[in-house]
């Protein structure tokens, strides 16, 4: 029997790969950090278009480097974009970029700065991006199922809140808009520690259940007990989690687990920046933590709007995904209202059901595909992270 989420619709950008996207970006995109200043001038001269600078790209090698490559790879191939030009220091890794994007369909083109100089990359970028920026404004909205969405979450600025209202509204979403077929992504590895008995018996079966709890404790062994002092005091709970009256690791990790409901199941586990290839669910991406890093490597693995419960007030946006905050936190809606998309606070005064809350965020999903701006873009918050895994050569 169909339920009342089957019929719903939204207006999106249909791909060539036959994904949906809810934004229209023209990107230019750094393979490394030397290639910024290009790219922030081809942006610079060409409206509609928008760089995403970032810190890395020389001289990472093994897994860090692939990290990198997935991580700007994903970045252009997300539906929310609708072309790219890619700027690097020298061919090889610049075409590699290329070429990872090309497999969406999208238009895509890339250059490297070396034998030409800035002045004469960004000269030919320019009239590439210009190019670039006719084709995607044509594009035009169509109708599309909800269910096409890929929706991703993780929390910031926890309080007592959000374990009680913004987290449960998101996990009554996904109990709501898995079953009709969108892709889910939820994470945050080192944020499950002392629920992680939990986590793991909310896969989809055991083998998935063994998997990850294999990939939790290595980043438990190899990361935190390897390079911890006494404990993760100042890191984890952060001091906006000890404000809002959470205490301990644990407290904070049984909130954050109420992000995927109370039926979903994960059906499989993603490496940083990774796309899921099992199907319509919900997915386990290991991740970091802070807020920017997370979102970023969520997005590269093809999420196309992400849900962020807040209780103290985390500002956290993204270049090419928005990010709709969601909180029940009063005191927060007093004081920070500009950065709330989503108020829960009814569900502490019992004015508003979980029930009802999951609906309204459903409501803020559907107008924000629709080409509502979430207050993330509209103050301007763009913070792109590029996860490291460990020191450059």
């Amino acid at each position: 029997m169909a339920s009342k989420y089957s019929n719903m619709t939204i207006q999106a950008y249909r791909r060539d790969n036959g994904r949906v996207g809810v934004r229209n970006h023209v990107v230019i995109l750094p393979l490394d950090d030397i290639s910024n200043a290009a790219c922030e001038a081809v942006a610079n001269n060409i409206k509609g278009t928008m760089a995403i600078p970032h810190a890395y790209g020389r001289l990472q090698f093994g897994e860090d480097l692939e990290v990198h490559f997935r991580t700007i790879i994903g970045t252009g191939a997300n539906p929310n974009v609708a072309a790219v030009v890619v700027i690097g220091i020298e061919p090889g890794w610049t075409q590699r970029v290329v070429d990872g994007i090309a497999k969406t369909g999208k238009p895509v083109w890339g250059i490297s700065i070396e034998q030409k100089g800035d002045l004469e990359t960004i000269r030919q970028a320019s009239w590439k991006a210009k190019e670039f920026v006719h084709y995607a404004s044509e594009l035009q909205r169509e109708e599309c199922s909800i269910n096409e969405l890929w929706i991703s979450t993780k929390c910031g600025e926890s309080d007592t809140t959000t374990g009680l209202s913004s987290c449960p509204t998101v996990g009554n979403m996904y109990d709501k808009l898995i079953p009709e077929g969108i892709y889910g992504f939820f994470g945050e590895t080192s944020e499950i520690t002392g629920a992680e008995h939990i986590c793991q018996k909310r896969a989809i079966n055991e083998e998935v259940g063994e998997r990850w709890y294999k990939m939790w404790k290595a980043y438990q062994d190899d990361v935190i007990f390897a390079h911890q002092t006494d404990d993760l005091s100042d890191s984890q709970p952060t001091k906006g989690n000890i404000e809002g009256g959470l205490t301990t690791i644990e407290e904070k990790a049984l909130g954050n687990l109420e992000k995927i409901g109370k039926s979903t199941q994960f059906i499989d586990i993603l490496d940083p920046a990774e796309a899921p290839n099992s199907g319509n669910g919900l997915y386990f991406m290991d991740s970091s933590s802070a807020a920017a890093e997370c979102v970023t490597l969520m997005a590269a693995g093809g999420a196309v709007i992400h849900t962020f419960p807040t209780g103290q007030g985390n500002v956290i946006g993204n270049p090419i995904v928005p990010v709709i905050k969601i909180s029940g936190n009063p005191r927060t809606l007093r004081t920070m209202s500009e950065h709330i998309d989503v108020d829960v606070t009814g569900v502490l005064t019992r004015e508003m059901t979980i029930d009802q809350a999951g609906d309204a965020l459903i409501e803020m999903i559907c107008r924000t595909a629709n080409g509502r701006n979430t207050a993330a873009e509209a103050l301007g918050h763009r913070e792109f992270s590029m996860t490291k895994l460990y020191r450059s050569a």
